[in-house]
């Protein structure tokens, strides 16, 4: 064995571990595509996945996570932490690369998983919303967001004044806190734009040029 491959070994005794990597930001912000994008490129690296979604969202595919721009791939739809666990563990030694979408529509004993899974030598990617529409931390993200070897924290573009935007606009005035839809029923907004109580529509108020 060469200098170079013995670097590279797992040393006698000393367990492999794996790592979590969340991807998190508003609607509109691309988690969803930055997912695919990493778990295909996982494929690619010949790495086997399994990729889950919350069987709360079926907005555009039951049997895969699709992004707003129409990029998907395969994947379960569970309904809790424990159908995700029943269905994964039985082919745990089969899968090197975990992926979950819509991370905020699981329980915090989600966490607990994902520690489960990089003591197992895996790796977790979980895309998600950090915060409610009220603004506030939604979880599970902040904790996985704590724990997590690498977080990308992706920001959209304000449907008002087309500033970077780190907020979910649920337009209305509807205070339950998961209201699943799209375009039509949420926006982006900054900070600035931003109104916690609900708001009206405000693609027609963008500030274009001219």
């Amino acid at each position: 064995m060469t200098e170079t491959a013995q670097s590279r070994s797992v040393q006698p005794g000393r367990m492999e571990v794996g790592r979590i990597e969340v991807i998190t930001g508003p609607m509109f912000s691309g988690k969803s595509e930055e997912l695919i994008r990493r778990l295909k490129r996982a494929q690619i690296a010949r790495l086997r996945i399994a990729s889950f979604k919350p069987d709360i969202d079926l907005r555009y595919q039951r049997d895969a996570i699709a992004s707003h721009s129409a990029h998907s791939i395969e994947a379960v739809a569970v309904g809790d932490v424990a159908r995700l666990r029943a269905a994964l563990f039985p082919a745990l030694e089969t899968i090197d690369v975990v992926g979950i979408d819509e991370a905020q529509f699981f329980d915090d004993t989600l966490v607990g998983l994902a520690m489960e899974l990089v003591r197992a030598g895996k790796r977790v990617v979980l895309a998600g919303l950090d915060t409610t529409f009220a603004g506030e931390p939604f979880a599970p993200l902040p904790a996985l967001m704590a724990i997590a070897d690498e977080v990308e924290k992706l920001s959209a573009v304000c449907m008002v004044c087309g500033a970077p935007a780190i907020h979910t606009q649920r337009l209305g005035t509807s205070q339950q806190l998961v209201v699943v839809g799209a375009t039509g029923v949420y926006e982006a907004r900054c900070r600035a734009c931003f109104r916690p109580e609900g708001d009206v529509p405000g693609a027609e108020q963008l500030k274009l040029p001219g």
